[in-house]
């Protein structure tokens, strides 16, 4: 893979550090199966791997980096705080533990998973330390909705890089994302394709015909085009080359806004609002 021949392909974020836009969803994946889905991610030209605590795999990911053959810093590499992991010093705990299941030198990003209630202030303080003493590339959140946004900015000595929420074309967060977009913070999508519940949507089927490409090629290259980073899930070798060719083709301006007006406010992820 010829990174130059993909000029979208690389995101800038608000530190100046460089993060691929598109990469690789890992929750649910186990054992071998997320370890060989990994390989051939990496292997196809995806270089942004997202997983987290919760998600148990920690292990697999750092062997799957390790026996790709590629440098360690041709790959970004993203993990999260768990939710019972909440708190200055349990979050610095919960780092050193992520840290030797990857067994990784650095991580590339780290997020606070969902903003747990009374806690996620203190958190965000032990990633911003984290931050200063250069053991993460970046620092970011996940789940957090505005007003989650407007408690943390004031009192943040640090702004983060990254918000990851769920985000899709039937979930346009168009407010949100004009937020983040102001603040410098990329938006980040998780179930980007909605986990497969509307691709039978005859809008969206037409529009896949009117382009030739997949209903999931459709909905990702529109993220990409909003300059919002994806992150789909596949351990299917069929699908995650799917999921990558996404750069022979942009959507016009006509349609994308099109795509806008697909929102149902449909989550297939319960809101994060009720943390507040």
């Amino acid at each position: 893979m010829q990174l130059a021949s993909y000029p979208d392909f690389y995101t800038e974020l608000n530190n100046g550090v460089p993060m691929p836009l598109l990469g690789l969803g890992v929750y649910d994946m186990y054992n071998q199966e997320a370890e060989n889905a990994i390989l051939q991610a990496l292997e196809i030209g995806y270089r942004l791997i997202d997983t987290a605590s919760m998600y148990n795999n920690e292990v697999e990911v750092g062997n799957a980096i390790r026996h790709s053959g590629l440098p360690r810093e041709a790959i970004f590499l993203t993990t999260k705080v768990n939710d019972s992991d909440h708190g200055y010093d349990q979050a610095l705990r919960a780092f050193e533990a992520s840290q030797q299941k990857l067994n990784c030198e650095y991580i590339d990003l780290y997020l606070i998973h969902w903003p747990i209630k009374n806690k996620r202030q203190d958190t965000w303080r032990a990633l911003e330390r984290l931050y200063q003493e250069g053991l993460v590339r970046a620092i970011g959140v996940a789940n957090y909705l505005e007003p989650f946004l407007d408690e943390l900015l004031p009192s943040a000595a640090v702004v983060p890089t990254v918000n990851q929420v769920e985000f899709s074309p039937y979930l346009f967060l168009e407010g949100l994302l004009q937020r983040c977009q102001h603040e410098k913070i990329v938006l980040q999508a998780y179930t980007p394709l909605v986990r497969g519940e509307r691709f039978n949507d005859p809008k969206l089927l037409s529009m896949a015909k009117k382009y030739d490409k997949t209903p999931a090629q459709i909905i990702l290259r529109w993220a990409l085009q909003l300059g919002v980073s994806t992150i789909p899930k596949s351990a299917n070798p069929k699908r995650l080359q799917e999921n990558f060719d996404l750069f022979d083709f942009s959507i016009t301006d006509t349609d994308m806004a099109y795509l806008a007006t697909f929102n149902e406010d449909y989550r297939v992820v319960p809101s994060p609002i009720s943390m507040l």
